[in-house]
């Protein structure tokens, strides 16, 4: 394949729960993350693998992260952009999921658009890459785990473009976002930034796939989520996360985890 990747050695990481499930308790498949191979991560975060074998059905609720995945399944394979509103999947059967999370930014050199123009989509690998990529999602379908994460990192090496700092200039301020709930206006962060607003959402279209008031706004209903579940007071809970009152975060909350914040309470107690 022409690139030396990584082994099996340090490789993988069991990962049984993960920031944005909505219903982390009844998880009812295995969820594996796996560390790529260092030519890779520049532009990439990890591998996540999924597998189920399940006597019913069950849906797995999720608050999307401001990245793109690539995801190979028997039934598909495709480039996931950032999904801005509720996303949901049911499982049932037998079945695996093949992921690649891309960082945020991270995918912009693999298209020849803004990441923003694959916000909301799948696009399949065949009609993102033409027959290579068709020939990859029967190759990966049908590979046992570790080959099927060096047939990804060797198609996408293959194809990889010379180093773009704004990849980690846009990772380090989506980070940021994250570990700092303060960080709840985005004048705020232009000013982290050293950069204009305008400046800074044309960075975040460019790169990231959406503004960065979205960002923002997705973490702290990250942040919401797991503090709910740990019983903060709401009110309390809008104050620290920079909503204005507690039924603008009520309404925020129920947009996206399709639950408001007590009943959600309660669906996840033990």
């Amino acid at each position: 394949m022409g690139h030396e990747l990584a082994g099996d050695a340090g490789r993988s990481l069991v990962e049984t729960r993960q920031r944005g499930w909505i219903d982390p308790v009844r998880a009812s498949f295995d969820h594996r993350r796996h560390t790529v191979a260092p030519e890779l991560a520049p532009f990439a975060e990890h591998f996540w693998i999924s597998s189920w074998d399940l006597a019913e059905p069950f849906t797995q609720r999720l608050i999307s992260h401001p990245i793109v995945n690539l995801t190979v399944t028997e039934e598909f394979a495709r480039i996931a952009g950032v999904i801005p509103g509720e996303f949901s999947c049911t499982l049932e059967g037998r079945g695996r999921v093949v992921g690649l999370r891309f960082r945020p930014g991270g995918f912009r050199p693999f298209t020849d658009g803004p990441v923003s123009a694959l916000t909301g989509r799948f696009v399949s690998l065949p009609d993102m890459f033409g027959t290579a990529g068709a020939t990859l999602w029967r190759q990966v379908q049908a590979a046992p785990d570790e080959e099927a994460m060096r047939l990804v990192e060797a198609f996408l090496l293959d194809r990889r473009p010379a180093p773009d700092p704004l990849i980690d200039e846009a990772a380090a301020l989506v980070a940021a976002v994250e570990a700092d709930q303060t960080l709840t206006r985005v004048g705020r962060l232009a000013a982290v930034a050293g950069t204009s607003v305008r400046s800074l959402q044309r960075l975040f279209q460019e790169y990231v796939g959406v503004g960065p008031k979205w960002v923002i706004r997705r973490f702290r209903l990250h942040e919401a989520a797991e503090r709910v579940r740990d019983g903060l007071d709401l009110a309390e809970l809008a104050t620290e996360l920079g909503y204005a009152d507690q039924a603008h975060l009520t309404r925020d909350f129920a947009a996206v985890v399709g639950l408001p914040p007590a009943a959600y309470q309660r669906f996840v107690a033990p």
